[in-house]
């Protein structure tokens, strides 16, 4: 998602996408009262959407906090048009975990409403501004918690509902199937609600943003599904299957034009081992010279630009590529080198895992024999 960053809170990375502009115009308009000064009307607004940003953003922080007790890391908050979104490194393992964390976002929302609907109480017949601001909050607040919690994945409600499936069927892959188609269904149907409101009342805007809704529920409950197949196809399989050993291995002390001029240009090579005696010193790819002015390719060696060893995290052989895949994912990085009694064998990354999924999907293997993890 583009956007920007706004900083980190507990040490998670809070980004802002642009679509949430949209939301902070809506919410400062809508709040546009004729009783009040322009000027009181404003800041109302201001302070409204600024205070709906701190509702949404404590309710996405609620599921990653409690993910993060649960043994799954967040790495990121997004706030977009639709509210928020937490990006985790790995799924729940365990259903009890999910429903846990599932849970605590709608749960923090049910509580901020409450909250505002105190206050609101309290200034109704004192400020009347306090009391309209209060009073919007309290409402979206608990709209917010109510639309959530429709069981549709990937929607909290779907979470939830997938969890209790799990959690008394034993079966991860069939409770996100049916969860997920559930999701789907949901979406088709606020689609077709937004068409009949349209088409019937003529309330085209009202029935746009329905449909628009309903097309983002359908589109992410597709997508999500289609990462947890690929999360379950990879489980289970480890590194040794899954690594690479399509590189060349080159001296640290080769320029960058001899290493276009020798490898990458007849050989077609992308991804280069650097090593010296046999003794592994680094990894160099394509993003690594791409920055390297041509004019300085003769003078400039390999060891200056490529990525150190140290710098690198390294799995062994009988690692599980799932955890792998998580560990990319959670460091932000495409490859990792495989090392087994401190010589690197082969390499995964990302086309790796890409390219076996493709190649299953070719011949239509829809489960393959290897170890599997107990859930």
């Amino acid at each position: 998602m583009g956007g920007f960053n706004l900083g980190k809170i507990f040490g998670i990375q809070v980004r802002l996408h642009y679509t949430w502009f949209i939301i902070f115009l809506l919410v400062t308009f809508t709040l546009v009262n004729p009783h009040w000064s322009q000027w009181l009307s404003w800041v109302i607004g201001i302070i409204t959407s600024l205070l709906f940003f701190a509702s949404v953003l404590a309710h996405e922080l609620a599921h990653s906090l409690v993910g993060r007790v649960n043994g799954v890391p967040v790495k990121s908050i997004t706030l977009f048009i639709f509210g928020g979104v937490a990006q985790m490194t790995r799924e729940a393992t365990k259903a009890s975990a999910e429903l846990k964390m599932a849970a605590a976002g709608p749960a923090c929302s049910l509580a901020i409403g409450g909250l505002f609907g105190l206050i609101w109480l309290l200034t109704r017949g004192v400020a009347s501004s306090v009391a309209g601001m209060a009073g919007w909050l309290a409402i979206i607040n608990v709209a917010l918690a109510a639309f959530n919690l429709i069981p549709g994945f990937p929607l909290d409600g779907g979470r939830v509902f997938r969890s209790l499936l799990w959690r008394f069927s034993g079966n991860y892959k069939r409770s996100t199937q049916i969860a997920t188609r559930l999701g789907q269904g949901i979406g088709y149907a606020f689609i077709a609600g937004g068409i009949a409101i349209m088409v019937i009342f003529g309330e085209w805007l009202n029935g746009l943003w329905l449909a628009f809704i309903g097309w983002f529920l359908q589109s992410t409950a597709s997508m999500s599904y289609r990462q947890a197949q690929w999360r379950e196809a990879i489980h289970g399989l480890i590194a040794s299957q899954m690594m690479t050993s399509d590189y060349a291995i080159v001296p640290p002390d080769i320029t960058v034009n001899q290493l276009v001029q020798e490898h990458i240009l007849p050989k077609g090579h992308h991804l280069f081992l650097v090593a010296e005696e046999n003794r592994f010193k680094g990894i160099l790819t394509l993003q690594n010279i791409k920055p390297v002015p041509q004019s300085k390719w003769d003078m400039t060696q390999v060891e200056k630009i490529m990525v150190p060893a140290d710098r690198l995290k390294v799995a062994s052989p009988e690692q599980d590529a799932l955890s792998i895949a998580e560990q990319m994912d959670e460091n932000e990085i495409n490859l990792i080198p495989v090392v087994s009694e401190g010589r690197v064998i082969g390499l995964i990354t990302r086309d790796n895992l890409m390219r076996f999924l493709r190649t299953r999907a070719e011949l239509g293997i829809e489960s393959i024999s290897h170890p599997r993890r107990q859930r």
